[in-house]
């Protein structure tokens, strides 16, 4: 994979949590010592297509991000980390793409039709919002990304992006954009404490990696578990059941888990034993990334955004030329 680039990156709309860490920080820490280039994007122009109203919530969210990235292990020598706003190219590759996407193909993506429905935008839905998309195609071709470390929810982005790679290469006769792969978790998509959604900032349903130890032991203790599992005695269920879908993702001991689900069904195991474990391991986890972060200091978050964003649009102002180059629109 040392001939390898990937791209990824987040919405910077609060500070990110364990199904961050599972889904998709993971992969990046694995993937930066085996690809040759890696780029991480702090979405803010993205993330104001549904917080336009409240700039100032995104602009905040932009160190806190960086300070989760550099807290669980990112290193900015290896990756670059940049702000997507500093990127003009990329606004301008979003508007020649969008001339290669239909209106009604926005509207199939089933993950822009979840948030739609989640956010209540009914038929007031921001032109910003449903072409962000778009704006992910021009996120992933701008630096000749090849692999995409994305959750299972994403796939149509994948999906799009080389739709569009394949009608611009093949509209203008030219292989000037790269198809890319998608990279996905081994960790399926984390369900929030409430058992009713997936892990989000918006929901208030997650452990985020600055939570303190008192918190993380609160939200651990309020997990469901199996409403029928009243007495200890009783056998239990493991699927749907959220202590155990965190354990899934966190305990490292697979073997002594698969005994206690065993133990658990069959009966004679404490939902309070489960928790316990749960929250020793959350805590051994969180503990140090947690410490890291309370050390980083905002100048040093912002010298590595602007150092990385300078790299960054380097590569994008190359890819917009040979963009440009192949319809024949460079002027001078």
């Amino acid at each position: 994979m040392k001939y390898d680039t990937f791209l990824t990156g987040d919405r910077p709309s609060g500070k990110l949590h364990l199904g961050h860490y599972a889904g998709s920080l993971k992969n990046r820490l694995r993937m930066q010592d085996e690809c040759l280039k890696g780029y991480i994007m702090v979405a803010d122009v993205q993330a104001l297509s549904d917080n336009f109203a409240s700039p100032e919530k995104v602009i905040k969210s932009v160190v806190e991000v960086t300070k989760d990235y550099i807290a669980v292990g990112i290193n900015p020598f290896k990756i670059t980390i940049f702000i997507q706003s500093l990127i003009p190219e990329l606004a301008e590759l979003t508007i020649y793409y969008m001339n290669m996407v239909s209106v009604s193909r926005l509207e199939r993506n089933p993950t822009v039709k979840a948030e739609i429905k989640q956010k209540n935008y009914g038929e007031s839905i921001p032109v910003g919002f449903l072409c962000y998309p778009i704006s992910q195609v021009a996120d992933i071709t701008a630096f000749d990304a090849n692999l995409v470390p994305v959750g299972d929810d994403q796939l149509p982005m994948i999906e799009l992006t080389n739709e569009v790679v394949r009608r611009f290469n093949r509209l203008y006769d030219k292989e000037v954009l790269k198809e890319v792969t998608a990279v996905l978790s081994k960790t399926q998509r984390l369900i929030g404490i409430d058992g009713n959604a997936k892990a989000s900032k918006s929901l208030g349903n997650a452990i985020f990696l600055a939570d303190d130890a008192s918190t993380i032991k609160d939200k651990v203790y309020s997990m469901f578990t199996d409403p029928d599992h009243i007495r200890v005695s009783d056998p239990g269920k493991v699927d749907g059941n959220v202590v155990f879908t965190y354990l899934d993702a966190f305990f490292e001991n697979k073997e002594e888990l698969e005994e206690l689900k065993k133990h658990y069904k069959k009966g004679g195991l404490s939902d309070i034993s489960l928790k316990s474990l749960l929250n020793k391991t959350l805590q051994d986890l969180i503990s140090p990334i947690r410490e890291k972060r309370e050390s980083l200091k905002q100048d040093e978050m912002m010298d590595i955004l602007i150092t990385g964003s300078k790299i960054a649009r380097e590569a994008a102002k190359q890819t917009l030329y040979n963009v440009k180059s192949a319809m024949g629109i460079t002027y001078c």
